[in-house]
């Protein structure tokens, strides 16, 4: 089946902006059942632009989630951040970020904004990174006994409210062999399957996607046939096309500013010599 590809941030947010497709979607990241879920109470969805060089900007795709969770003792409920970036980030970034959620009095569950929300953050990188080459990776904290090295589970208050949850999906390691449901769903993103030179179209096993999980499809086939999306998505290549000249365009003066600095490291050395040349000559000429 021909979809809309997620991989562009018009596409992705289209897909969340379903509440029910958001949640069926991050409930399958997270391995919890979301039974309520909202968008940040300040703004649904930000677009930041950060210069990677000089006159070059970065957009990273960024939506904040409200999430009630079922688990066994009830429900609880935590704050969903989740980042898109097309290409290699700072890492500063992304914890200035997160330290606005830890600073923010509106993410606690009480009146008198005292309990903290447990954070989860879930990062869509889509560029080589020094990480294991796996789809999902989920990095959790421990509690454990310094002396013995005993680990207890990581509940409680105190640690939830002082640690966060994290789950990267490195879109780059999305191949053809699916071993879960998640790791089905996320087959919307694989760039393999596309089926254009546009990248506009994927073409997805509708067959072997969870059948559960079909609003995922239908969310996204439905994007690849608005044509707002359409034009959105053109537009999208046109800022990715600028980026990349201007990156090219400050490689190559880059590269011309190096050899331009060896070419004036040479001639200082030839001034050196013609400089110690002149000395000796003088020497001799007053010795004589």
């Amino acid at each position: 089946m021909h979809i809309a590809n997620p991989i562009y941030d018009v596409v992705f947010k289209y897909m969340l902006e379903d509440n029910k497709v958001a949640k069926l979607f991050l409930s399958a990241i997270i391995g919890e059942e979301i039974t309520e879920l909202e968008f940040g109470a300040q703004e649904r969805t930000v677009e930041i632009q950060i210069p990677v060089r000089e006159g070059v900007p970065l957009t990273v795709c960024r939506l904040d989630f409200s999430a009630k969770i079922k688990t066994e003792k009830g429900f609880n409920t935590v704050i969903i951040e989740l980042q898109k970036a097309k290409y290699l980030a700072d890492l500063m970034r992304f914890r200035r970020y997160l330290g606005l959620h830890y600073q923010s009095v509106d993410n606690t569950s009480d009146d008198k904004q005292e309990r903290a929300r447990q954070i989860y953050c879930i990062y869509f990188l889509d560029y080589g990174m020094d990480l294991p080459p796996r789809p999902v990776l989920k990095v959790n904290y421990t509690v454990q006994d310094v002396y013995t090295g005993d680990e207890f589970p990581a509940s409680g208050e105190f640690v939830s409210g002082l640690h966060h949850c994290l789950w990267i999906v490195q879109i780059k390691q999305l191949k053809q062999k699916r071993r879960n449901d998640l790791e089905k769903i996320l087959s919307i993103f694989d760039q393999s399957n596309l089926t254009d030179s546009t990248k506009h179209i994927l073409n997805v096993d509708n067959e072997s996607f969870p059948e559960e999980y079909g609003q995922i499809i239908r969310r996204l086939r439905k994007a690849m046939e608005d044509q707002k999306t359409r034009r959105n998505m053109e537009l999208e290549d046109e800022i990715i096309k600028e980026i990349q000249d201007k990156e090219r365009q400050i490689e190559e003066m880059s590269k011309t500013i190096a050899d331009n600095a060896k070419i004036i490291s040479t001639l200082s050395d030839q001034n050196e010599s013609l400089a110690k040349e002149l000395d000796e000559l003088k020497k001799k000429y007053e010795l004589n």
